[in-house]
Protein backbone atom coordinates (compact mmCIF):
# COMPACT_ATOMS: atom_id res chain seq x y z
CA UNK A 1 0.00 0.00 0.00
CA UNK A 2 1.39 3.50 -0.83
CA UNK A 3 -0.69 5.67 1.14
CA UNK A 4 -1.87 6.34 4.71
CA UNK A 5 -5.13 5.82 5.94
CA UNK A 6 -6.10 7.93 9.19
CA UNK A 7 -8.93 9.36 10.81
CA UNK A 8 -11.00 12.56 10.35
CA UNK A 9 -9.22 14.28 13.51
CA UNK A 10 -5.80 13.67 12.01
CA UNK A 11 -7.17 14.66 8.72
CA UNK A 12 -8.32 17.50 9.69
CA UNK A 13 -4.96 18.64 11.67
CA UNK A 14 -3.46 17.64 8.43
CA UNK A 15 -5.54 20.17 6.39
CA UNK A 16 -5.46 23.01 9.06
CA UNK A 17 -1.67 22.66 9.37
CA UNK A 18 0.43 21.21 6.69
CA UNK A 19 -0.57 22.16 3.38
CA UNK A 20 -2.83 19.04 1.95
CA UNK A 21 -5.64 19.59 -0.23
CA UNK A 22 -9.32 17.65 0.44
CA UNK A 23 -10.26 16.06 -2.50
CA UNK A 24 -14.08 14.43 -2.23
CA UNK A 25 -14.30 11.54 -4.41
CA UNK A 26 -18.08 11.81 -4.02
CA UNK A 27 -20.55 12.07 -6.47
CA UNK A 28 -21.63 15.58 -7.40
CA UNK A 29 -24.82 14.85 -5.29
CA UNK A 30 -23.46 14.11 -2.20
CA UNK A 31 -20.68 16.93 -2.30
CA UNK A 32 -23.37 19.59 -2.47
CA UNK A 33 -25.12 17.63 0.07
CA UNK A 34 -22.21 18.71 2.45
CA UNK A 35 -18.64 18.31 2.45
CA UNK A 36 -15.63 19.29 4.14
CA UNK A 37 -14.72 23.34 3.37
CA UNK A 38 -12.85 24.02 0.77
CA UNK A 39 -12.96 20.84 -0.44
CA UNK A 40 -12.62 19.49 -4.53
CA UNK A 41 -15.03 17.60 -5.68
CA UNK A 42 -13.80 14.72 -8.16
CA UNK A 43 -16.00 12.02 -8.23
CA UNK A 44 -14.66 8.62 -8.47
CA UNK A 45 -17.79 7.52 -10.09
CA UNK A 46 -20.88 8.46 -11.42
CA UNK A 47 -24.23 7.54 -12.46
CA UNK A 48 -24.77 5.86 -16.11
CA UNK A 49 -27.53 3.92 -17.41
CA UNK A 50 -26.46 0.80 -15.64
CA UNK A 51 -25.95 2.17 -12.23
CA UNK A 52 -22.87 3.59 -10.95
CA UNK A 53 -19.97 3.41 -13.16
CA UNK A 54 -16.07 4.73 -13.16
CA UNK A 55 -15.52 8.18 -14.55
CA UNK A 56 -13.67 8.42 -17.04
CA UNK A 57 -12.10 11.94 -16.38
CA UNK A 58 -11.10 10.93 -12.80
CA UNK A 59 -7.21 10.64 -13.08
CA UNK A 60 -6.99 13.08 -15.94
CA UNK A 61 -8.83 16.15 -13.77
CA UNK A 62 -6.51 14.85 -10.98
CA UNK A 63 -3.53 15.19 -13.00
CA UNK A 64 -4.25 18.56 -14.23
CA UNK A 65 -5.12 20.08 -11.29
CA UNK A 66 -2.83 18.47 -8.56
CA UNK A 67 0.92 17.23 -9.19
CA UNK A 68 2.00 14.04 -8.10
CA UNK A 69 4.34 15.43 -5.04
CA UNK A 70 0.88 17.26 -3.65
CA UNK A 71 0.11 16.02 -0.19
CA UNK A 72 -3.08 15.21 -0.79
CA UNK A 73 -6.36 13.55 2.19
CA UNK A 74 -9.03 11.86 -0.28
CA UNK A 75 -12.50 11.40 1.45
CA UNK A 76 -15.78 10.13 0.20
CA UNK A 77 -18.63 8.86 2.66
CA UNK A 78 -17.40 5.98 4.39
CA UNK A 79 -13.79 5.46 3.10
CA UNK A 80 -14.14 2.47 0.51
CA UNK A 81 -14.21 4.84 -2.27
CA UNK A 82 -11.30 6.98 -1.83
CA UNK A 83 -9.16 4.16 -1.03
CA UNK A 84 -9.63 3.29 -4.21
CA UNK A 85 -9.41 6.70 -5.17
CA UNK A 86 -6.00 5.79 -3.45
CA UNK A 87 -4.63 3.08 -5.02
CA UNK A 88 -5.86 4.68 -8.74
CA UNK A 89 -3.30 7.72 -8.03
CA UNK A 90 -0.42 5.50 -6.27
CA UNK A 91 -0.42 3.38 -9.53
CA UNK A 92 0.06 6.63 -11.48
CA UNK A 93 2.59 7.75 -9.17
CA UNK A 94 1.44 10.18 -6.45
CA UNK A 95 3.29 9.83 -3.57
CA UNK A 96 1.73 12.34 -0.47
CA UNK A 97 -1.89 10.79 -0.25
CA UNK A 98 -4.14 10.19 2.81
CA UNK A 99 -7.24 8.38 2.75
CA UNK A 100 -9.52 9.23 5.49
CA UNK A 101 -11.40 6.36 6.59
CA UNK A 102 -14.78 7.22 7.98
CA UNK A 103 -15.41 9.58 5.48
CA UNK A 104 -17.89 12.37 5.47
CA UNK A 105 -20.17 10.24 7.46
CA UNK A 106 -18.71 7.20 9.37
CA UNK A 107 -18.13 3.45 8.87
CA UNK A 108 -20.54 0.91 9.90
CA UNK A 109 -19.69 -2.80 10.24
CA UNK A 110 -21.66 -5.37 8.64
CA UNK A 111 -24.84 -5.28 11.73
CA UNK A 112 -25.07 -1.19 11.62
CA UNK A 113 -22.47 -0.77 14.49
CA UNK A 114 -20.35 2.55 13.96
CA UNK A 115 -16.89 1.63 14.04
CA UNK A 116 -15.31 4.86 12.61
CA UNK A 117 -16.83 7.88 13.35
CA UNK A 118 -16.60 10.17 10.28
CA UNK A 119 -16.20 13.96 9.95
CA UNK A 120 -19.87 15.22 10.75
CA UNK A 121 -19.54 12.81 14.02
CA UNK A 122 -16.65 14.69 15.39
CA UNK A 123 -18.50 17.79 15.08
CA UNK A 124 -16.02 19.39 12.53
CA UNK A 125 -17.50 21.96 10.25
CA UNK A 126 -19.14 21.38 7.21
CA UNK A 127 -19.79 23.42 3.91
CA UNK A 128 -23.08 22.75 1.76
CA UNK A 129 -21.59 26.10 -1.11
CA UNK A 130 -18.33 25.49 -2.64
CA UNK A 131 -15.65 27.89 -4.19
CA UNK A 132 -16.98 27.63 -8.03
CA UNK A 133 -13.34 26.87 -9.09
CA UNK A 134 -13.53 23.87 -7.03
CA UNK A 135 -16.94 22.37 -7.82
CA UNK A 136 -16.38 19.00 -10.61
CA UNK A 137 -18.31 21.32 -13.54
CA UNK A 138 -15.26 23.49 -12.58
CA UNK A 139 -12.63 21.30 -12.44
CA UNK A 140 -13.26 19.20 -15.49
CA UNK A 141 -13.92 21.74 -17.72
CA UNK A 142 -17.21 22.43 -18.54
Amino acid sequence: MSYETTDPARARVLLDEQDHRYVDVRTVEEFEAGHVPGAYNVPLLERGPAGMEPNPDFLAVIQRHFGPEQRLVLGCKVGGRSARACELLAASGYTALVNMDGGFSGRQDEVGRLVQEGWVGHGFPTASEARAERTWSALKGG
